[in-house]
């Protein structure tokens, strides 16, 4: 199962990327998330956070891949579950966009499809929407 949403954002590249990388102030723009804790100062490849989120189980996440101004991803497990969250943020010609995409895996992936599909395709639209809103009303 991997869902994706890609937007385009009325807001320079750089306070897109220090939005999305400041994953402990989610909570403050998009209504997908009610707390995430990170378990340092900064996201870095190998930080951990405790995520949040409603209609969900309490999950950790670990950043297993960051490009700085650009993209991160991280991971979470369950049983018979890995899900995995990409975030990147281009610009090209003066325009920003952003992908974000939810894949998950595993022996149970097919059966979480079922369950929390529409769920999942609903919360990314969101936070893609939710992105969007803050980063252009930040940036005027």
């Amino acid at each position: 199962m991997r869902h994706e949403v890609t937007t385009t954002v009325d807001a320079p590249a750089d306070l897109v990327w220090r939005t999305v990388k400041d994953v402990e102030k989610w909570p403050e723009w998009t209504p997908t998330m009610i707390e995430v804790d990170l378990d340092g100062d900064d996201l870095r490849s190998g930080s951990r956070a405790t995520v949040r989120q409603p209609k969900q189980p309490v999950r950790t996440w670990t950043v297993t891949e960051l490009t700085e101004g650009r993209s991160f991803t991280w991971t979470s497990t369950g049983r018979g579950l890995r899900m995995s969250a990409d975030h990147v943020v281009t610009e090209e010609n003066g325009r920003t966009s952003v992908l974000l995409t939810f894949s998950v895996a595993g022996p149970l992936a097919p059966l979480a499809n079922l369950l929390a599909g529409k769920l999942v395709r609903e919360a990314i639209a969101t936070e893609a929407a939710s992105l969007k809103k803050w980063c252009e009303r930040t940036s005027r």
